[in-house]
């Protein structure tokens, strides 16, 4: 079974990396992978270039053969739309191996909104990992896929090659990407709440108004 975990991931930090062991770990696979987006469709621009963002993703699993990272988003060029993203995997795979995608409830909320996204269900099982907030609606349609598609274990998703919903409440450390730029442009240390090559690195680049010449 193949694994995704997309995201700017920008900086990656250590909740990011801990969902993905969880994730690793609760589905039973060997890797997963972390997707960094190019340019994300529902928000903004990045802070730190795509580039930029694939090296400190690339530093930050180094020591971790449980987490690769897949570039093939930043090799594609336009907004990174996650069903373009299946549908290569699932031409790489092929037809029968379980492929699936992991999306915070925040995200998934909104789902149904995000283009082609009648067709990711056809392509892959979607996992949901609760996320401190509102609860989704219960007449929309996150929540009726939840309800027509949902197991209750993940061994049911290396069964079949797409098609399931499963929502994991795994524990979730409260680090954010925005309060660690917060944090840097404030003159203040990020340290423990990312990987120290991760820090070094963005400080050596003068990302997030990081001032090199501070010794935190």
């Amino acid at each position: 079974m193949h694994v995704i975990y997309g995201g700017t991931f920008d900086p990656i930090h250590h909740g990011h990396l801990r969902l993905a062991i969880e994730l690793k770990e609760r589905l039973g696979v060997s890797e997963v992978s972390l997707v960094p987006c190019h340019i994300p469709p529902h928000r903004g621009s990045t802070d730190a270039s795509s580039a930029q963002r694939l090296d400190l993703l690339r530093l930050a699993v180094a020591d971790e053969p449980g987490l690769v990272v897949d570039d093939r988003e930043l090799a594609r060029s336009g907004a990174s739309y996650t069903a373009d993203t299946l549908r290569q995997l699932r031409e790489q795979l092929g037809e029968h191996e379980p492929l699936v995608m992991v999306v915070g409830t925040d995200a998934f909320a909104g789902f149904d909104r995000w283009r082609e996204w009648e067709k990711i269900p056809q392509l892959a099982h979607v996992v949901v990992v609760k996320r401190p907030g509102p609860a989704l609606e219960p007449l929309g349609v996150p929540a009726k896929l939840l309800q027509e598609r949902g197991v209750s274990s993940a061994d049911q998703l290396h069964s079949a090659p797409g098609g399931y919903c499963l929502e994991l409440d795994p524990p979730l450390l409260d680090i954010s990407a925005t309060g660690i730029r917060e944090r840097i442009l404030s003159g203040r240390s990020p340290r423990y709440l990312l990987p120290d090559p991760v820090w070094q690195e963005i400080r050596r680049l003068g990302l997030y108004g990081a001032c090199p010449d501070e010794n935190f």
